[in-house]
């Protein structure tokens, strides 16, 4: 059991050889060591600053994309749009225009045919006046074949001509 029961001496040294070492890790080992810890724990505190950063650009880089998206799209849908109403505009005044052409052309004709219409009545007008000459001409001549007969005529016509003042 005496090896259980530490003697003096030995204590007196341990605790001399635990202090230097302890003095020796505490000049040498732990300032290191504490600065090394100090330097990680900042280094740590950086990038966890930098990673919030980060979070936030990247959430701020999405925000602006989906801002450009959606201006990009709206974009898009005025272009449709105004190209539609383009469309629909030239659409609208090609058929105006087709319909004043369509009308022209139709009032054109219909005072061309009324021209003509007219002309032709003039032509049977005419041919109608000369066939009713050319007729009278005729009848005339074979009732007043002989000179008795134009005679009764000329006295008839005096008879039924209005008498003047």
């Amino acid at each position: 059991m005496e090896l259980l029961k530490p003697e003096l001496g030995l204590i007196f040294w341990s605790i001399i050889i635990v202090l230097g070492v302890f003095i020796i890790l505490r000049k040498y080992a732990w300032r290191p060591i504490l600065f090394a810890l100090e330097e990680r724990e900042i280094g740590i505190s950086k990038a966890i600053e930098q990673a919030n950063k980060a979070k936030l650009e990247m959430a701020q880089l999405q925000t602006n994309q989906q801002d450009l998206l959606n201006e990009a799209r709206e974009e898009r849908s005025k272009l449709l749009r105004e190209s539609r109403d383009l469309g629909d505009t030239i659409i609208m005044k090609a058929r105006e225009k087709a319909t004043l052409e369509g009308n022209r052309i139709v009032s054109d004709f219909r005072e061309q045919i009324q021209n003509e219409q007219k002309a032709a009545i003039i032509a049977i007008k005419n041919e109608i006046g000369t066939l009713s000459v050319l007729m009278a001409e005729q009848i005339l001549k074979k009732e007043l074949a002989n000179k008795e007969e134009q005679i009764a005529y000329i006295q008839r016509l005096v008879q039924q001509a209005p008498k003047s003042a």
